[in-house]
């Protein structure tokens, strides 16, 4: 019998997704599930990341896709892209916990910068990332996004971005340029 894994599938979600993708969303960075892989931030969050309805938007929204991988049968990450003019957004990033470490982001983010290209023939990819997330972000300048300075609010207050466990929390914007 032969149990070897298949290659990650890319694919753009559908309203039927939308459970499955909540979940691994939530998995990656909420709740005691985060912690098995490293891009938790139960640590200075608590309470939700996403909802169905936010999943949903991106789903819908014209200028928006939801890169949704499968491998062996199941979804095991995701990201969103969106055309902003002359660059695309890369957010709600998620890989599966029990797969972090392993190579599948870089997997998904080379493609996600690919799909970005070719579609909508952007120079700049652009994401947002909480400013005191130092692991991550060095992740991120490994894949060739550059720190901007350039900080944003957290939505303090609004609790579909989760509970603030800390009074500091702001995004940064970081950029790569697409060849």
């Amino acid at each position: 019998m032969d149990t070897a894994s298949t290659g990650p599938t890319f694919r753009d979600a559908t309203d039927a997704d939308v459970d499955a993708l909540v979940t691994l969303i939530e998995s990656a960075y909420r709740g005691d599930a985060s912690r098995a892989g490293w891009t938790t931030e139960a640590d200075i969050l608590e309470g939700q990341r996403t909802d169905p309805e936010g999943v949903l938007e991106v789903i819908k929204s014209p200028d928006s896709r939801l890169l949704t991988v499968e491998q062996d049968g199941r979804i095991v990450a995701c990201c969103q892209l969106e055309h902003r003019g002359e660059h695309a957004y890369f957010g709600m990033f998620a890989v599966s916990p029990g797969l972090q470490g392993e190579g599948l982001g870089k997997t998904v983010m080379t493609e996600a910068e690919r799909r970005a290209r070719e579609t909508w023939g952007v120079t700049e990819m652009h994401m947002t990332v909480i400013s005191v997330r130092d692991d991550l972000i060095a992740w991120y300048e490994r894949r060739g996004y550059r720190r901007t300075g350039k900080m944003s609010p957290f939505p303090y207050g609004d609790e579909r971005f989760g509970i603030p466990q800390r009074p500091d929390l702001q995004f940064e914007l970081l950029v790569k340029k697409l060849a």
